[in-house]
C-alpha cells in the first residue's frame, strides 16, 4: 500500500529514522511515493538503494539509484515486478557494491 493511502498501517516516520537496512517487497509500482515519504520524514535524498528484479533467476538484474532518483530510474530502466528494493548503505558497501 502506498504511504499516502489512508489504509496504510506503516509508520514511515519511524522507518525513516532507522539506521539499518530497509527491504521492501512488491513495492516497485509505489517506490516513488515510498521514497518521497522517507525523505519527507528525514532520510537523505541521496540515500542509496538497489532494485533487484527477478532475483535468483537467470534473468536477475540489479538497478542502483537513490531515494531522489529512484522514481525516474524505475521508469527509464523499465524495472518491473517481481523486484525487491533494498534501501541503505549496504547497497554501496562490501563485495556487492556496484561497479562502474
Amino acid at each position: 500500500m502506498a504511504p499516502d493511502d489512508p489504509r496504510s498501517l506503516v509508520d514511515w516516520a519511524s522507518l525513516a529514522k532507522l539506521t539499518g537496512t530497509l527491504v521492501i517487497l512488491m513495492g516497485v509500482d509505489k517506490i516513488g511515493r515510498i521514497a518521497e515519504a522517507l525523505v519527507a520524514h528525514g532520510k537523505a535524498p541521496g540515500h542509496p538503494l538497489a532494485l533487484v528484479q527477478e532475483g535468483t533467476t537467470a534473468a536477475q538484474r540489479r538497478v542502483d539509484a537513490t531515494l531522489a532518483t529512484v522514481a525516474e530510474t524505475v521508469r527509464t530502466q523499465e524495472v518491473r515486478p517481481p523486484a525487491v528494493i533494498v534501501i541503505g548503505d549496504v547497497v554501496t558497501e562490501g563485495p556487492h557494491k556496484p561497479t562502474a
